[in-house]
């Protein structure tokens, strides 16, 4: 096997215009700011793109020009490793590819690239039954119809925004459009390829739609194959029951923890560890932590590690206790009906309270894996209702764009220098090599030791009071 590019030290994830205007700004902030605290970065998709942020993607050749080139892309490659997105389930609707097929039809060379219901379903459309058993982001059939230059009209799967038409990975030219992405992103400069809802590419009649097996394993791994030779690992993307990730992990992927927010969540709010224990002992080693992302802080994700009745808890007192954060910001109010996330930064799910927020990092940094810190979190951002407003959408409260002025005010601040000091041990220590031992003491009392040979280094944390030591 190639070595992997990247290291076992923390990961920022910024959008290409969050901290600072720029790629260009982002190296300055990288090299003035950080340091020491981060190593790999994962750039938000910074490809041209129609929609959602960065993840309607128009190609993969480019960098959008507002954020820079290719070029500014090495420049940050040649000091950190970087993580690409590659949306394998979808591509833009404003696409060249998709824009062809509109135009032309039957004659366009990329019309194999999309499902068109009729040759999809026995019938040519699915049944009500066929419907109700497909995993979906929205009530109803993911479609959308697309009208054709020839006055036509026709069904073609959309599983997300209208922006975001489906890949048909099923076909050999899809699957060519796949590998020659894939070698493209690790020609330029990508240490790690991330699968934007993998788990959604395969889809199969009479079926979920939703981590179809076997097919899904056979497309990861061609991905993987592809990718290898050139030392880039991937990272499905999948928000789910843990128990995928398990699979993923025996298989000896790389996946994400997105149950631990809500763990670390409940173990603050409740001051109780034993269901933080337990994730922490059975949770795979290969993986990348995360407490908060540009979606917001994972549900789904937590289900059977925590009760039904301890997850609508842990809900209740976000509500309660974060700062500023209303149940109506993740209401149909501000274009947000997603059952899956709750949209607030981590910082004001705890109340902008210092001490909650390092001992949360604190817990991710000695947990088992590579962490990863949304750049809002690296600056202990809360909730921006300024922009959330303007924009009506749900997400945009942890979405702040940092000026470098912002940047140098925000950095002066306690909280953030004691969680620089907190990352740049996690990035030196040797201890974090090694193995992870999880115990509680008393009541409240939880404490996590890493050890590799000679080197040994231990959390003491109170759940209840937030004070915490390392040593």
């Amino acid at each position: 096997m190639t070595k992997e590019k990247f290291r076992n030290k923390i990961m920022l994830i910024t959008y290409a215009d969050s901290l600072g205007a720029n790629l260009k700004e982002l190296k300055v902030v990288l090299d003035r700011y950080f340091k020491g605290t981060v190593d790999g970065v994962h750039i938000l998709p910074f490809f041209p793109s129609s929609a959602d942020r960065g993840f309607a993607p128009l190609r993969y050749d480019q960098v959008d020009e507002a954020f820079g080139d290719f070029d500014d892309i090495r420049a940050l490659a040649a000091d950190h490793p970087l993580m690409f997105d590659f949306m394998v389930n979808h591509i833009s609707r404003s696409s060249p590819y998709f824009q062809d097929f509109l135009r032309r039809k039957e004659d366009s060379p990329y019309k194999d690239l999309f499902i068109r219901y009729k040759d999809f379903w026995p019938g040519g459309a699915p049944t009500d039954e066929q419907v109700e058993k497909i995993y979906k982001r929205k009530p109803r059939a993911p479609l959308i119809t697309a009208e054709f230059a020839d006055g036509s009209t026709e069904d073609i799967w959309c599983t997300f925004g209208p922006e975001q038409i489906d890949l048909d990975v099923s076909k050999p030219l899809t699957r060519r459009f796949i590998r020659d992405t894939i070698e493209g992103m690790c020609g330029r400069g990508a240490a790690i390829i991330r699968l934007d809802a993998f788990a959604y590419a395969v889809k199969k009649p009479d079926t979920s739609c939703f981590f179809v097996e076997p097919e899904i394993w056979r497309l990861l791994e061609e991905i993987r194959q592809t990718a290898e030779p050139y030392g880039v690992a991937i990272l499905p993307e999948i928000h789910e029951h843990y128990t995928i990730q398990l699979k993923l992990a025996r298989r000896g992927y790389w996946v994400y923890d997105f149950a631990l927010p809500m763990l670390v969540l409940h173990a603050l709010y409740t001051g109780r560890g034993e269901r933080l224990k337990h994730w922490l002992d059975i949770c795979p080693r290969r993986q990348f932590t995360t407490l908060d992302t540009h979606d917001g802080i994972g549900v789904v994700d937590v289900a059977g590690l925590l009760s039904e009745s301890e997850i609508e808890q842990t809900k209740e007192h976000l509500f309660a206790e974060g700062a500023n954060v209303k149940r109506s910001y993740n209401t149909a109010a501000y274009n947000n009906l997603d059952i899956y996330q709750i949209n607030c930064t981590y910082y004001s799910a705890l109340g902008d309270d210092d001490a909650a927020y390092l001992l949360a990092r604190a817990i991710q940094f000695f947990a088992p894996g590579i962490p990863q810190v949304y750049y809002v979190g690296a600056l202990a951002g809360a909730n921006d209702i300024e922009r959330l407003e303007a924009t009506r959408q749900g997400r945009d409260i942890n979405r702040h764009a940092y000026t470098l002025d912002e940047i140098a005010r925000e950095t002066r601040r306690p909280v953030v220098q004691k969680l620089q000091a907190l990352m740049h041990l996690r990035n030196t220590h040797p201890a974090f090599r090694g193995e992870c031992l999880v115990s509680l003491e008393g009541e409240h009392g939880l404490v996590i030791t890493r050890t590799d040979g000679q080197h040994r280094l231990t959390l003491h944390a109170d759940l209840k009071t937030h004070a915490f030591s390392v040593g």
